[in-house]
This record gives C-alpha cells, structure tokens and sequence, in this order.
C-alpha cells in the first residue's frame, strides 16, 4: 500500500518513496488513456482555482477518467457540516446525505476549501474536509483545505527531488514575503509537513509573530534573520501567510521581505518556487521571476504528473 483510503495529508501517505517514484513513472508515461476509462472524478470547489483545477482535471482525463467539476454555491447547494443541528438556516443539505450520494455517482471525490481566518478553532477543525473523510464511502482527495494542500506539497517535493542530484542533503527554505491581504497557513503548513518527512535540511524564516502551528514546523530550524536564513540555500520556497497566533493578521512595514536579487546575494545558485499565484514586486521581484533562479513554471507544471499518481492509486482502490 502506498496510499490509505484518502488523500488529505502526509499522514495519508504510507510509502512516500514510493509515492514519488509513482509520479516518476505517470511523468515519464505522460497518459494512460484507457486506464480508467469506467471511472469518474468529481471536483468540488468552494473557492477560485487555476492550477489545481486544470492539472487535476487533465491528471483524471490523462487516466481515462471522466471528470465532472462542480462550484458549489453556484453549481450544488450549500451544504451544511455539523452533526446534530436543527436545519433552520441557509444550508439546504446536510454534507451526510451529500457525501452519501456522490459516493454513488464517483469513484473519487476531489475537494477544495479555504479557512475563513476568522476563527481559528473553527478553521483548524477542517471540518468539510473531515466530515467527506467520516460520510464518503469513496476516497477523498484534498485539493486544499482549510490547513493543508497535500497536491501542492507533493508536487513540490517531487520538484526538488527531480533537480536535486548531489549526494548531501539540499537546504531547503520556507521564508515568509509580504501580501496585501489576510492569506491562509495551509500551503505553508502542508510545505514544512512533508519537508519533515524528506531527507533535506529543512528552515523556516518569517518575522516574529508569524510562527506556524507547531505541530506543523516538526524539526524544521527556525530562523528571523532571513539573509541568514537563506545563506547558501539550494532551494527557497516563498510564500506569504497571515499569522496564526493573532490569527488572520497581515505583516505591515514588512516590504524588506520580499524575495530579490538583492534578497539572494548569499543564495546566488537557489532555485526559487512559489506555488502560484504571486503578486509581482510585492511577493518576489521580477528580477527573480523573470530569471533562472525561478523554477515555478516547471514547478507548476509537475502539479500533473503528482495528481496522476495519487488518483491512480486512489482509482486502482476506489470501490467496484
């Protein structure tokens, strides 16, 4: 078994050299087109989506799959997902009977949501993601939740597998940049999960106050300096997230942050990734994006071969 029954986090990953092996394999076949030819796909999405949405599509249909995607609150009625309440609301359906139904209809059911970042209980509870994993009697596949983006986090290790071919560790740096506007935790989360799990020299590097969940930072080293941070970095992945101590909060007077050639001066041969999308010169620089230090297209790219391979194997179980 190299995936359990779903897909939501690292800790659904059983083998996950194997796992990077398969993405190897869907990579260098390109399709299967009559693997799964019987087998349909449903996305749902409850927030706006680019990258995932069409690799995820073209994964299934580079499987044979059919796909069926779905925007809820214009495609799908509103679902309600606590158990035990009084239905006297907005929310027309219960996500049980929702989950229950779909289950009938597919042989996997993708999925994507985002926090609210106004209660961060309610937010780290994860419950539609939850609730599909209790009521789905198919697998469930998390195209981003409100704490995590395992699809991203597998694309991007893959990534720095696939250019990493020195024998020691790579040093690998998650550092915080600058947004204009609250964003969630969950790709920066799901980044330092699996860098956990990898054979790298993991850091982190964010101003103070922008500390992630500790549950999530594992064994990373943390660091405020961010030029220290990232001296002779390998790899810099550069992503902005709001902070989870004052929870849903932007960094102000902050704008030093953002990734440069300037920023890079004692990381001169880092490849740059960023899970997109980025907001030029607040973000990262276009002296950067627009260089060969930046690898997010091809990075980007890879986001097809990793979805291949996990609803290939979520096919291969998936229920008769």
């Amino acid at each position: 078994m190299i995936i359990k029954n779903h897909f939501t986090s690292v800790d659904d990953v059983a083998d996950l050299t194997a796992l990077l092996a398969e993405v190897t394999l869907e990579k260098r076949k390109k399709s299967s087109m009559n693997l799964f030819r019987h087998k349909t796909v449903g996305l749902l999405f409850l927030n706006p989506s680019l990258r995932t949405r069409f690799s995820t599509i073209k994964a299934a249909q580079n499987l044979g799959a059919q796909t069926i995607s779905v925007n809820m609150g214009q495609g799908g009625w509103a679902l309600e997902t606590s158990d035990g309440v009084v239905m006297d609301g907005g929310k027309p359906e219960h996500i049980k009977e929702a989950a229950g139904v779909l289950s009938a209809y597919l042989d996997v059911l993708a999925v994507r949501s985002f926090p609210e970042l106004k209660d961060r209980d309610a937010d780290y509870a994860d419950e539609f993601i939850n609730q599909l994993r209790k009521y789905a009697t198919i697998p469930v596949l998390s195209m981003e939740s409100a704490t995590l983006h395992p699809l991203q986090s597998l694309t991007d290790l893959f990534t720095i597998q696939e250019r990493w071919k020195k024998s020691q560790k790579p040093k690998v740096v998650l550092t915080w940049a600058p947004h204009i506007k609250p964003l969630p935790q969950s790709v920066p989360n799901s980044f330092a999960q699996w860098m956990n799990k990898a054979d790298v020299d993991f850091h982190i590097t964010h101003p103070e106050g922008f500390e992630l969940a500790e549950k999530f930072v594992g064994n990373a080293n943390i660091e405020y300096n961010q030029q220290k941070a990232l001296e002779n970095a390998d790899f810099v992945y550069v992503k902005n997230w709001s902070s989870y101590q004052k929870y849903g909060v932007i960094g102000k007077g902050l704008d030093d942050w953002m990734i440069s050639q300037n920023s890079l001066k004692k990381a001169p041969n880092a490849n740059v990734m960023h899970c997109l999308p980025v907001r030029r010169n607040v973000v990262i620089a276009d002296d950067v994006l627009d260089s060969k230090q930046s690898i997010v297209i091809e990075q980007a790219a890879n986001r097809v071969p990793a979805a291949q391979a996990v609803l290939k194997l979520l096919l291969e179980g998936s229920h008769q």
